[in-house]
């Protein structure tokens, strides 16, 4: 009998694209329409099995079990130590493969790591996901991590996945804001924190945000394939977020049925649907329906289905063997990860101020104070602690500790009792005339924003609200998806309050048979007020005056007032905190501030008069073991910001508006004083900076310029430092950022010792976005240097020119103009100018306008097209160097329009636009969409341009 001839596409010794190919070629199309879910469906004729997208792995293994829990994304950024983040990203490579043996189901090798949303304003929500405020930095991180993930072998260990596809800072209405992207934001800010990782191939998969961009979802954006998948010559495998298929005709409603919409995301390159968990029935009854509509080919589903193979290819699924076979249980949380997750959580601390208080010498006794001082946080893509260091047990092993949480310790006083806990496991919070009184005490925890968390004395558990809306203290905290542990405390007459519950918004009432429960009548909300027991700010206070030093843990919950779903109104600390630490900073003077989140706070009371600040992200398992390390001097502060502190949030920008250029928003572009500049950062000794040299005083786009500086650790300890590499062009056509970051080295030097850093700066990467031509350009222009130890602590500068180009005035007769590549705005949005592709521009106020600067008419325009609509009508007009008073050259009036995607051309005559001017189009009403401006030049100039081309053809001889 002779064996059966293997399938081609089991041959590792083929190359890919044939093995894909013989694959797709063996499947039916309704088996490939099985595999466009985020379960893809077996095939057991062809040995196929189930294949699931989407294990979170931001910071170690998620919703797996225990397993290594490292600091946070924002925390590992922190240590500017791209290498260090690439280990961990290996350590939790190794560890979701030890997952995924022991259950292939429940842990896909498809990961949903990095988040490379650059961290363009701090009161973001899941401002703890990302890397960085600055985008090139964002791109060294993530692909760090993404290629620890991936593997540095042909076949890869995971397949990691960027999220979140594009401009996406927002938690409010999320689902339906549109992110507003000029062509140079675009360009020089949100793509260029998504290029690296896909271009160097650390990551092969991209998830779409939930956002629109310029009025179009996300989930569709032609950007995916016209220009990320040029990134690459790999296939990129494009997952969806979580129901986002759904929103396109839900919350978004840009498509009327879900068909039409899925045919357009799958036209639009989306691969693999992540809608109804493991229920992917509906979503491929979609598909092959618009399959039978004709809104889809078969070989649209052929391109989604080759991507989603080539990932499970590459990740070894039809080799006979991989290299990560022998990887076991035992990997997870080993001695090794321990120690990794502890030297990150230790590199990760950044010294915000030190007037010498710090390093600690030999105190007798420390008092260890905080809501966070003796308790670690799990975020909502964290894993499970296998075990948890705090602050307090970290400094317990160092020397004599006392702790007080300080938080206040209350009672709660209806008509007709104490609202009392039951002991335990808990029970149905309720109103009792008489009780003991430690079952009427609850700890008032202050998480920021009027949020509050209440644990019950009785048996130490929350007082959390259950679906019935019956109130029961029987959780170990704010937690899930849903945190229904939270509660706003609404004022009410001569002193009292009423419990409003945040996550469904209802009051807590009191029933007939005494318990509390949630009511949606305002009116019928239970009357309480609040005894104070036992004032933690003074219970902490009276414990720091005994003290040698205080140090006091304050930061925030993962899952409270600014976390997914949700963004923070402003920056300061919650208000119980802050009186916290004037309380212990009162009573003792010598108090170390420590600060553990997911984001900046405004702490400039402490700034003033705090002797020390420090600050981590919540830093996983081995915290408290990594700050005892620095507080002690055994390991120097090494951290460094990667996120520019505010000193409030006046200082920032409408949270929607995502034009950092024209708001001056980030480091690059923020011309007040931050509170902490990014790059920011002390240690314990001092660094001198010396002898700056440059390669060249003048370069080319082509050239490379290499800068080297030498760096003195001119103090007595040894100690890390991050020299940091900016420049900034000093001319320009357009507003330059006024510094940014092209390069850092991360330095550790013994008392006295010098070295010489070397840095290159590639001068194709000063390139800017053309908005004239489209394109990135390097400008003639001169620039500087500037090296130092953050972004405003810049100890020396030098100077260089670039012999680049030089930006000629726009030829409006080349070609039109696009109205989005406008050179400055005011009162309009970007929109989309069709569903598929294209953008536009939309007045939002009476008056506003669009700039195109340096607009050569020559000997004059005779006209002007305007492709145009409005549901409304309206008017444009076309002035001339000003808005308000410059010279009409034309105006014209728009019909009202069915839709705003009917657009039309409208002619304009023009009479007196000739010569170099600005332009400016004026809308006189809201509404109105202009998506280009076609001119046609005058009768004489259009004998003049031909003339000229002649003269040109005569001058190169005349062949044809």
């Amino acid at each position: 009998m002779n064996e059966p001839v293997p399938a081609a596409f089991r041959d590792p010794g083929r190359p890919l694209a044939d093995r894909i190919a013989d694959l797709l070629g063996r499947l039916t199309l309704e088996e490939k329409i099985g595999l466009l879910h985020q379960y893809q469906a077996a095939v057991p004729r062809l040995g196929l099995g189930a294949f699931r997208t989407g294990t979170e792995a931001l910071h170690g293994p998620a919703w797996l079990g225990p397993a290594t829990v490292f600091p946070q994304a924002i925390g590992l950024a922190s240590t500017w130590d791209p290498e260090l983040v690439r280990s961990v990203g290996s350590a939790t490579g190794d560890e979701v493969v030890a997952f995924h043996h022991k259950d292939p189901a429940g842990a896909g090798l498809n990961v949903w790591a990095p988040v490379v949303n650059p961290l363009r304003d701090p009161r973001w929500g899941r401002n703890e996901e990302g890397y960085s405020e600055d985008p090139w930095l964002t791109g060294v991180m993530g692909t760090a991590y993404a290629r620890g993930l991936r593997g540095d072998l042909p076949t890869m260990k995971t397949a990691p996945t960027l999220k979140h596809f594009l401009a996406y800072n927002n938690e409010a209405d999320r689902c339906v804001t549109s992110s507003g992207l000029p062509p140079r934001v675009l360009h020089e800010y949100e793509l260029r924190a998504f290029r690296p990782a896909i271009e160097s191939g650390a990551a092969v998969s991209l998830m779409p945000s939930y956002n629109l961009v310029n009025g179009r979802p996300a989930t569709l954006s032609p950007l995916i394939n016209d220009l990320v998948r040029s990134w690459t010559d790999e296939d990129l495998l494009v997952v969806s977020d979580a129901h986002a298929p759904a929103n396109l005709t839900g919350p978004q409603a840009y498509y009327d049925d879900p068909p039409e919409a899925y045919a357009a995301a799958i036209k639009a390159g989306l691969d693999s649907f992540t809608q109804d968990d493991d229920r992917p029935g509906d979503t491929l009854n979609h598909i092959r329906k618009a399959l039978d509509l004709g809104l889809l080919e078969e070989r649209d589903v052929d391109t989604a289905v080759r991507h989603a193979l080539a990932i499970r290819f590459r990740l070894g699924e039809f080799d006979p063997a991989t290299p990560y076979d022998d990887i076991t249980e035992e990997v997870v949380n080993r001695p090794e990860h321990q120690a990794l997750a502890r030297r990150a959580a230790t590199r990760s601390i950044v010294l915000l101020k030190n007037d010498g208080i710090l390093p600690l010498g030999e105190p007798a006794r420390i008092a260890v104070i905080g809501p966070l001082a003796d308790t670690l946080m799990e975020d909502w893509y964290s894993g499970t602690l296998p075990y948890a260091v705090t602050a307090r047990a970290g400094l317990a092993e160092r020397c004599v500790t006392e702790f007080r949480e300080g938080v206040d310790r209350v009672a709660l006083h209806a008509a007709g009792g104490y609202v009392a806990a039951g002991e335990d496991g808990g029970a149905p919070l309720a109103v009792r005339p008489a009780c003991e009184a430690r079952a009427t005490w609850f700890d008032l925890f202050d998480w920021g924003g009027g949020a509050y968390a209440l644990r019950a004395v009785a048996n130490g558990r929350y007082v959390s609200a259950g679906d019935d809306g019956l109130l029961v203290n029987d959780q170990p905290g704010p937690n899930g998806w849903e945190v229904r542990q939270t509660f706003r405390l609404d004022e009410r007459p001569r002193g009292a309050l009423a419990l409003r519950h945040i996550s469904t918004g209802r009051h807590v009432g009191l029933a007939q048979d005494g318990t509390l429960r949630l009511t949606d009548d305002p009116d019928a909300a239970a009357v309480l007020t609040l005894e104070l027991v036992e004032s933690g700010a003074q219970a902490a206070a009276e414990l720091a005056a005994s003290a040698d030093v205080a140090v006091v843990v304050v930061g925030d919950h993962p899952l409270v007032n600014g976390r997914e779903t949700e963004d923070r109104a402003g920056l300061g600390l919650p208000p119980a905190q802050e009186a916290l630490v004037k309380a212990v900073h009162a009573a003792n003077p010598d108090t170390v501030l420590v600060i553990s989140s997911g984001y900046p706070f405004a702490v400039t009371w402490a700034e003033e008069n705090v002797p020390a600040i420090v600050w981590s992200s919540h830093g996983g398992q081995e915290y408290g073991h990594a700050l005892a390390d620095v507080l002690f001097g055994d390991e120097d502060p090494g951290g460094r910001l990667t996120q520019t502190w505010y000193r409030s949030a006046r200082d920032l920008p409408d949270l929607f508006d995502y034009d950092i250029i024209a708001t001056d928003s980030t480091y690059l572009y923020y011309r007040g004083t931050p509170l902490y500049p990014f790059g920011h950062g002390c240690g314990y000794t001092r660094f001198a900076y010396a002898d700056l040299r440059l390669s060249a005083a003048t370069v080319g786009p082509g050239d490379v310029l290499t800068v080297t500086v030498t760096v003195t650790n001119a103090g007595t300890r040894p100690g890390t430092e991050v020299v940091q590499l900016y420049t900034h062009q000093r001319r320009s056509r357009v507003k330059q950022p006024l510094r940014r970051l092209r390069g850092f080295e991360r330095v550790r030097l013994a008392p006295g010792e010098s070295r010489t850093v070397t840095m290159a700066v590639e001068v194709a990467d000063l390139a800017f976005w053309d908005v004239t031509r489209g394109r990135f350009v390097v400008e003639d222009a001169p620039h500087k240097v500037l090296v130092g130890r953050s972004a405003r602590d810049i100890r020396l500068c030098g100077r260089f020119t670039v012999a680049g180009e030089r930006i000629p005035p726009r030829d409006p007769y080349a070609r039109p103009l696009d109205a989005a590549d406008n050179d400055e705005y005011d009162g309009i949005v970007l929109r989309d100018a069709g569903r598929v592709t294209g953008d536009a521009v939309q007045g939002t106020d009476p008056g506003g306008w669009i700039a195109f600067r340096e607009v050569d008419f020559a000997g004059g325009a005779a006209a002007c097209e305007l492709t145009v609509a409005s549901t409304e009508g309206g008017v444009l007009t076309l002035r001339l160097d000003d808005p308000l008073f410059g010279e009409v050259v034309g105006a014209v009036s728009v019909a009202p329009s069915r839709s705003r995607y009917d657009l039309v051309g409208i002619e304009c005559p023009l009479t007196g636009a000739a010569g170099v001017h600005d332009l400016y189009v004026v809308f006189e009403n809201e509404g109105v969409t202009v998506s280009e401006l076609a001119f046609t030049p005058a009768p004489a100039e259009k004998t003049a341009r031909r003339t000229a081309e002649a003269a040109a053809r005569g001058a190169t001889g005349g062949a044809r």
